[in-house]
């Protein structure tokens, strides 16, 4: 019996009452006058990407983060696999789905490779961050590989890479590791996997690594047919604990942390703004830190990026909702669509989901879509105003998937089964995306 089903005859079944009130609650939500489980996606699989689409994919599997693009031309971006002992957590832990019988990295090519119009050819790869969650860990994994002397654990991207081919990756420290600080100081476990990683997939595939350029607009580029989009655009917002400012120059948030023994990773996470016509998505890792100043002051820098946002259509939550998002940010990004990767009952904590539902940051109607909100947590928040605006479908963990139609114009949100490999759609939500001016690049 896997996680899920222990979970469900051991815990759910004598609160079955419990649940339907919350699920009461739910429905009152503002947003089902789009669609959900009516949807005419729903109870079919999810069709296949077709030329001109945008596409994320939010993979879930419980244990990290991973998200799969596929942009309009065709051309293909997996932006972090994470392979994390999330089962440790105890009773924090989620469901692990499919199952606990292959590691995240093996479940995330597999899932690749049904979604990739080219299968296991993947154009780009991208580690928002050094931490286990997003790229897998130097010490646990499916087991150990000697190479050039070393041992490398099958953990996260490496275990996807045996799946799957990368042409070009992007990292926040390559060649030198040292900026701002250097990582070792960071997250010593991820960092010292990922690095071996990187030398391995050059030597084996000839991976063309690149350092992260805040500021360009061109460096994740279509490669099979941009000209045939020429309204598609992605921005590189924030990394390394830099960021886009509005009118084009870049701002150091560590520029008085220099001489700093150590920094949270997570304020160094990559950023982007994808533009397609109308539409707008915002993705920034864990982006979250408050680092002390020299005058004993707190930086936040979620506000700080906030100064230089405007209005998105989807936004994914900074740190799986971990006590992130400020409300400067929530009002900057006023997104329709707020989602997440989830991978622990304490993501997408309460304060987090107070702001995003907060009428007073802005009025607009919303929809919550995380991978997961657990039925714990559903009993938990009983009562709470923001659960009017949670997908009922995050109930039962899934894949969210966001597919932008040719032009921008509108898009739909899909749960798709995480149960097992049918990429069965068990909701969906229709939107037309909004007209948008200014902001970073």
């Amino acid at each position: 019996m896997n996680r899920r089903n222990f979970i469900k005859s051991a815990a759910i079944a004598p609160m079955l009452g419990a649940l339907d009130a919350c699920a009461a609650i739910g429905g009152a939500s503002d947003s089902q006058m789009w669609s959900g489980k009516s949807h005419p996606l729903a109870g079919k699989a999810l069709p296949q990407w077709k030329p001109g689409e945008f596409q994320v994919h939010f993979i879930y599997t419980g244990v990290g983060e991973s998200m799969f693009w596929i942009l309009p031309d065709g051309t293909t971006m997996l932006l972090d696999c994470g392979d994390h002992k999330a089962w440790t957590r105890g009773k924090l832990a989620v469901w692990i789905l499919p199952d606990g019988k292959k590691n995240a990295g093996e479940w995330i090519a597999r899932y690749v490779t049904r979604v990739n119009p080219a299968k296991t050819a993947v154009d780009y790869l991208m580690l928002s961050h050094h931490h286990t969650d997003h790229g897998g860990s130097d010490v646990w994994g499916a087991g150990m590989r000697e190479w050039n002397g070393k041992k490398l654990s099958v953990s996260g991207i490496l275990q996807a890479a045996d799946v799957l081919r990368f042409n070009t990756a992007f990292d926040r420290g390559w060649p030198d590791f040292n900026a701002p600080i250097p990582d070792e100081l960071c997250d010593t476990e991820c960092y010292v996997h990922m690095r071996k990683v990187y030398d391995y997939l050059v030597q084996r595939d000839g991976l063309e690594m690149q350092k992260f350029n805040v500021g360009d607009t061109g460096q994740i580029a279509m490669r099979r047919n941009a000209a045939a989009y020429p309204f598609f655009s992605i921005v590189n917002i924030a990394g390394n604990g830099r960021i886009l400012r509005r009118d084009g120059s870049v701002r150091d948030l560590y520029a008085d942390l220099h001489g700093a023994k150590r920094l949270n990773e997570n304020g160094m996470s990559l950023g982007l703004l994808v533009k397609y016509g109308p539409f707008r998505f915002y993705t920034a890792g864990d982006f979250s830190d408050t680092p002390r100043l020299p005058n004993g002051s707190r930086l936040d820098i979620e506000t700080e990026l906030a100064k230089e946002l405007d209005p998105v259509d989807v936004a994914k939550v900074n740190h799986h909702g971990h006590h992130a998002m400020p409300s400067a940010l929530v009002a900057a990004l006023r997104a329709r669509v707020w989602t997440a990767c989830v991978w622990d009952q304490l993501h997408m904590t309460s304060d987090t989901l107070e702001r995003l539902s907060d009428r007073s940051a802005y009025p607009d109607a919303r929809l919550i879509a995380p991978g997961l909100f657990s039925p714990q947590r559903r009993i938990a928040d009983a009562g709470r105003d923001y659960l009017r605006d949670i997908a009922p479908e995050s109930f039962d963990a899934g894949h969210v998937v966001l597919n932008v139609a040719p032009g921008g114009k509108s898009y739909t949100v899909a749960y798709v089964t995480a149960d097992d490999e049918s990429m069965m759609v068990r909701g969906a939500y229709d939107f037309q995306s909004r007209a948008h001016e200014g902001g970073v690049g």
